[in-house]
């Protein structure tokens, strides 16, 4: 089970495919998404990763918060997510999640938030289909009718549909299919429509309900923390230095 990754909703567009056909896909960005702590099942008992994306002003940021992100070593985030994951995709602290990390054609689970609509009427939230038009209906066309019998059961029951307060609420999107990504913009080009408005947080993960493409890199696509690459560019350095102190010392001995 691999990470999954926070974006930034930009609009919708559409693509033409080379036969000529036209494809409705939602832009999505992602905004420095890095891992900024991990869960272990040590200390609290499950495995996942806490990543953050988009930035924020260090003023605004609280002390507790600050020493948050100065462990990891990045800059203080406006969004932070969980996601589980299993014990072999784990990815380093630091590391930067780029757009590659999901492939063309792989299907992506998409959550995030609803357009807010203010209070709604039973027609326009639940889809109800109102009274009649004529025959003795005036001026209640739209209304919602009877919301519960008069002596049996003489009351309203719990979570009838009625109108309300609608959107503002998390809703998961299942199976959109990936149709391009963009490393060097960090752009994710997903198939249909998102939940949520342009500007809001969309968290991206791979589909529960269908299988993972072979080629789909793990435990993932990312660029490493500039200090790990040092490390392990030291550590290529030694060994490549190994070899001509042996044959120094070879020579010395001879």
């Amino acid at each position: 089970m691999r990470s999954g990754v926070i974006a930034q909703k930009v609009g919708m567009t559409r693509l033409f495919t080379e036969a000529g056909e036209h494809v409705p896909v939602t832009v999505l960005r992602l905004a420095q998404c890095q891992v900024v702590a991990h869960r272990t099942k040590d200390q609290n008992g499950y495995v996942a990763l806490q990543l953050g994306a988009g930035t924020r002003k260090v003023k605004n940021v609280s002390k507790a918060e600050r020493g948050r992100f100065a462990i990891a070593k990045v800059e203080p985030k406006r969004k932070i997510a969980e996601f589980r994951v299993s014990d072999d995709a784990v990815i380093p602290v630091g590391a930067e999640i780029t757009a590659d990390h999901f492939v063309v054609g792989q299907f992506v689970d998409v959550t995030g938030t609803t357009i807010g609509k203010g209070f709604a009427g039973g027609m326009k939230r639940w889809n109800f289909g109102g009274l009649r038009a004529s025959h003795g209906v005036s001026v209640s066309h739209r209304s919602i009718g009877s919301t519960g019998g008069r002596q049996d059961p003489g009351k309203t029951f719990k979570n009838k549909k009625m109108p309300g307060h609608m959107g503002v609420e998390r809703v998961t999107t299942l199976n959109l299919r990936v149709v391009q990504t963009d490393v060097e913009r960090g752009l994710l080009l997903i198939e249909g429509a998102v939940p949520g408005s342009k500007g809001g947080w969309i968290t991206v993960r791979d589909a529960v309900k269908k299988a993972l493409p072979k080629d789909a890199p793990k435990p993932g696509k990312f660029k490493a923390p500039a200090g790990e690459a040092k490390a392990t560019d030291t550590k290529a350095d030694a060994q490549s230095e190994a070899p001509a102190e042996q044959a120094d010392a070879a020579k010395e001995g001879a």
